[in-house]
């Protein structure tokens, strides 16, 4: 469309106002969005609780001890497996774990800051190259190991 048009970029606009009011609109917007993003890591900080775990990363084999609750009773259940990967940041990061159940390939995701996270342990530090490392779910045997890292 052409800037002429009454309808370019899909705004309203009559073209008798003066570019400073459009401006003023914009700038309006845009400080809006700002505050509410403000506003939102001002709430996750205070609110969220924030869960102290080792560091890890892919390649990393670890076992995450996590509380599963069925009706009034509650049990600790384990799931060890391989770092696929490790997403996001804050108190929205998360991270990808997979292990092999049988001949099957099992994958969780576990938000970092999961209230039913009691304890995470690293039993291997592996070396890969990658920071995600989707290509492991396509290899079988041999090549599926992951060699340790060096410390």
């Amino acid at each position: 469309m052409h800037p002429s048009n009454p309808k370019y970029l899909g705004v309203d606009l009559i073209l008798t106002q003066p570019l400073a009011r459009i401006v003023n609109v914009v700038l309006k917007v845009t400080y809006q969005t700002i505050k509410m993003e403000e506003l939102v890591k001002f709430v996750e900080d205070e609110f969220v609780s924030k869960n102290e775990f080792p560091k890890f990363g892919a390649g990393d084999t670890i076992t995450v001890y996590y509380e599963i609750r069925e009706g009034d009773k509650t049990r600790t259940q384990f799931f060890k497996g391989v770092v696929i990967q490790v997403k996001g940041s804050g108190t929205s990061q998360t991270f990808t774990i997979r292990k092999m159940s049988g001949t099957i390939g099992v994958e969780r995701i576990f938000p970092l800051n999961l209230p039913g996270l009691q304890k995470i342990e690293i039993n291997k530090q592996g070396s890969v190259r990658r920071k995600r490392i989707y290509y492991f779910r396509g290899l079988t045997g041999k090549k599926a190991r992951i060699r340790e890292k060096r410390i």
